[in-house]
């Protein structure tokens, strides 16, 4: 799998695949770094640890990166990542910046003197988009990183529009398909002093030495069978040494009833916490048998089925009194950089769901290790 493969941006009855900073997740999942010999040993540390700490890498996979050599754009080497599971192996070009400070996942690609034609040129090619989906390119603004500006591409398919962020460099001679990462800023540190975990869903003791923070979207079926996992599996097998919070991150331009579930999923919590879990359980368990259309009576009926006081969840329900949570994890999420469903924070060290049950407990694992 290309690192560049990872953003799905739907458009109606079409798929765009378009890139953005998650696709490393994908495919750095679990990880045991080893790094071949690049620039000096504290830059070889530093790149190791930044990609083990901000794209979760726990020991199950090696990763190693090549030899950097120059990149086409001034300032930055390029080198491949190399990751193998122990049956095959994947690789993927990445930029660094010469002062260390900077993590490009992308190569620079050239877009030639009419910047703007060679982007929609580029990424169309790249991505394979069909004729009747049509790009455009935004204006070019100052972007966070130096040396680069950023622009939004707009998607449209037959009047359905979608948007994403790219950045190209200051010259307007590059593009980059990828997320770019201050390398300086301690991704688990800032995700430790981010989250907020005070009154908020959770389950297990509030002085467990492992928090796991989930943001998920109840209409997603990857989040069904993650909740039933860390329900049947991961709460039970770690006893008080776990605690699990609970975040609501509605995957709102792609699913058509989560929002709806996600504030009166908060309804329940602010109605009555201990319910709170009971509730999510039994969304996840009919995931499948709610539309927009009835996941209004739906929901107000599983709230009854597990004890809610139906009067009070429909009042909730309807006067949205519970949409500043549902927002408040929602923008928490996008700052943390979770653009997919669940994502995890294990002691603040990202890490996707969906994947393997060993490696989610190997990071758990990890992570009491290291809180001894």
């Amino acid at each position: 799998m290309d690192l560049r493969q990872g953003f799905r941006m739907k458009i109606g009855a079409g798929t765009v695949l378009l890139a953005a900073g998650a696709f490393l997740l994908a495919v750095i999942q679990a990880g045991n770094v080893s790094l071949a010999a690049v620039g000096t040993a504290p830059q070889s540390e530093r790149i190791i640890r930044y990609i083990r700490e901000k794209f979760g890498v726990p020991s199950s996979q090696n990763l190693s990166l090549g030899p950097l050599e120059a990149a086409p754009h001034a300032g930055y080497y390029r080198t491949l990542v190399t990751i193998e599971d122990g049956k095959e192996k994947k690789t993927s070009m990445v930029s660094v910046s010469e002062d260390g400070h900077y993590l490009i996942l992308s190569d620079f690609l050239p877009i030639g003197a009419n910047s703007r034609a060679g982007i929609v040129k580029q990424l169309t090619d790249l991505y394979k988009i069909p004729s009747n989906i049509k790009l455009s390119v935004g204006p070019y603004s100052a972007s966070p990183f130096p040396g680069f500006l950023k622009t939004t591409i707009t998607a449209n398919n037959n009047g359905k529009e979608n948007k994403q962020v790219y950045y190209l460099t200051s010259d307007r001679r590059f593009l980059v398909v990828g997320g770019i990462f201050n390398m300086r800023i301690d991704p688990v540190e800032r995700a430790r002093k981010m989250i907020k975990l005070t009154d908020q869903p959770s389950e297990g003791p509030a002085n467990a030495p492992v928090t796991v923070v989930e943001y998920a979207d109840l209409e997603c079926p990857m989040c069904a069978q993650e909740h039933k996992f860390i329900m049947t599996d991961l709460l039970p097998r770690y006893g008080n040494k776990v605690r699990v919070v609970f975040k609501e991150f509605p995957l709102v331009t792609i699913h058509t009833w989560s929002y709806t579930a996600a504030i009166a999923n908060e309804c329940a919590y602010q109605i009555d916490p201990s319910k709170f879990a009971a509730y999510r359980s039994i969304i996840f368990d009919h995931q499948t048998s709610i539309t927009a259309v009835t996941a209004r009576d739906l929901l107000l009926y599983y709230g009854q089925e597990v004890g809610l006081d139906r009067l009070k969840l429909a009042a909730c329900l309807d006067s949205k009194a519970s949409l500043p949570r549902v927002e408040a994890g929602m923008k928490e999420g996008k700052e943390l950089g979770v653009d997919r469903t669940p994502t995890f924070f294990i002691n603040g060290q990202i890490f996707i769901g969906g994947g393997p049950r060993d490696v989610f407990f190997q990071a758990v694992d990890d992570a009491l290790r290291a809180a001894r």
